[in-house]
C-alpha cells in the first residue's frame, strides 16, 4: 500500500498574516506611520470600529502613503483585490488609533501591503491588502516603476507574488437570498461601489443573530473582489452562515462580483 505523505496545503483563512519586517535582514525597512482618531460615524452601537470604516482607512493610508513617496503622480491608480482584516482586539470607542503600512510581497504589477492598527487601549487590528497597479489608459495591471520596486525590496524578500483566490467562487443552492438595494453614496467617480460598500453588506450580515457572536471572539474578515459592481446592477448576496463563520456572494445576475466571509480565529 503507498501512503501519501504530501504536506496538506494550509487553509489561507487559518494562516497567519506576514510579521513585520525582521530589523536584522531588513534594517532600512521602509514603513509609512500615521495616527488619526476614530469617529462616531464609524463604530457601531457598541463602539466597536465597523468593518467598513477600517476599509476606508486602509484607502486613506494608502493614499496618504503614496503622496508621502512622491508617487501620486506616476501610480495613481490602485484596485484593490482582496482585503483581510484581523480583529485580534477590538477598539473602544473613539480613541485615537495608530497606523503602521509597509509592503510584505510584491511582483512587478501587485504589492500586498500589511497595515497595524493598534491604541493606547491595547486595540490590535492585523490587515493584508493585495492591490494591482493599473494604467490609467488600458485600465489594465501595469508595471512599477524601477524606483517604486526598489522602495519595495526594503521590507521583504517575497518578489514573485502570485494571486491565488481563498474563498468559494461559488455559492451552494441551500444559501439564503436577500436583495441588498445600492445607494449614491455606494459609489466612486468610476460609477463602480466603492470598497468600503461590500463591508457594510458585511455588517449588516454579521449583525443577524445567526453571526452576531462572530464578532466578541477573535475573527478574520476578508472580502475578494472578482470584477466591479456599477450603480445601475441589482445586487443579491447569497449567504452561508455556521456556528464559526458566514460566506456572502454578491452576485449580480448569475455572476459572483465579489465574496465576503468572516471567520473566528
Amino acid at each position: 500500500m503507498t501512503t501519501n505523505l504530501a504536506t496538506p496545503t494550509p487553509d489561507p483563512l487559518a494562516c497567519a498574516l506576514p510579521e513585520p519586517p525582521d530589523p536584522a535582514r531588513f534594517p532600512d525597512a521602509r514603513y509609512f506611520d500615521t495616527s488619526w482618531p476614530i469617529r462616531t460615524g464609524d463604530v457601531d452601537a457598541s463602539s466597536r470600529l465597523r468593518f467598513d470604516g477600517v476599509a476606508r482607512y486602509l484607502q486613506d493610508i494608502g493614499n496618504d502613503n503614496l503622496e508621502a513617496i512622491d508617487a501620486l503622480d506616476t501610480h495613481p491608480y490602485w484596485i484593490v483585490r482582496r482585503t483581510v482584516i484581523d480583529v485580534v482586539r477590538p477598539t473602544t470607542g473613539t480613541e485615537r488609533v495608530a497606523l503602521r503600512r509597509w509592503c510584505s510581497g510584491f511582483s512587478t504589477r501587485w504589492a500586498d501591503m500589511r497595515v497595524q492598527i493598534t491604541s493606547e487601549s491595547g486595540a490590535l487590528l492585523e490587515t493584508s491588502g493585495f492591490w494591482i497597479n493599473i494604467s490609467g489608459e488600458t485600465g489594465m495591471p501595469t508595471r512599477m516603476s524601477d524606483g517604486f520596486l526598489a522602495g519595495l525590496t526594503r521590507s521583504t524578500d517575497e518578489h514573485r507574488l502570485k494571486w491565488k483566490q481563498w474563498l468559494p467562487k461559488t455559492p451552494p443552492a441551500d444559501a439564503s437570498v436577500r436583495h441588498f438595494p445600492l445607494r449614491r453614496t455606494d459609489i466612486d467617480p468610476f460609477d463602480h461601489v466603492n470598497n468600503a460598500a461590500y463591508w457594510h453588506a458585511v455588517e449588516e450580515l454579521l449583525a443577524e443573530p445567526e453571526s452576531a457572536h462572530l464578532a466578541t471572539v477573535p475573527h478574520r474578515a476578508v472580502v475578494e473582489y472578482l470584477s466591479p459592481v456599477t450603480s445601475s446592477d441589482e445586487l443579491v448576496l447569497r449567504t452561508v452562515h455556521t456556528d464559526s463563520s458566514l460566506t456572502t456572494w454578491f452576485m449580480v445576475g448569475d455572476t459572483v462580483r465579489a465574496v465576503a466571509a468572516v471567520t473566528t480565529r
